[in-house]
């Protein structure tokens, strides 16, 4: 019964909980190390196949491992945060529109970042 809950949740939410596990870890792991440390009653199999959307997405690394493969992020969780605003801004035509209503929406503290890596990148 709880499998069948955890499958129904949505793809984002089970590829984040994944994510988590393999950010945890220093070491590439298995599918089935991966449903262990998750210890949400997921069978392997899905795992599995949440392991190789991400890899077919460019979020994880594999290397072969005995008869399967084990993974690792190929990047940080900044750098994955990063990636998705690139590939939202990617969508959009107007990207300089895009850029201007994000930045209005920006908060005081994040303005503020944002300006000093800026200008970090001029100088």
């Amino acid at each position: 019964m709880t499998e069948a809950r955890d499958e129904r949740r949505p793809a984002g939410e089970l590829e984040a909980a994944v994510m988590a596990v393999l950010w945890a870890a220093n070491l590439p792991l298995t599918a089935a190390r991966v449903q262990l440390d998750l210890d949400s009653g997921l069978a392997r199999t899905t795992v599995t196949t949440i392991l190789t959307r991400l890899h077919e997405k460019g979020v994880v690394q594999r290397e072969r491992q005995g008869r399967g493969f084990a993974y690792r992020p190929a990047q940080d969780a900044q750098g994955l945060t990063a990636r998705r605003m690139h590939t939202e801004l990617d969508r959009d035509n107007d990207r300089e529109t895009v850029l201007a209503r994000f930045v209005a929406q920006l908060g005081p503290d994040d303005e503020r970042v944002l300006r000093q890596l800026l200008e970090a990148e001029e100088a």
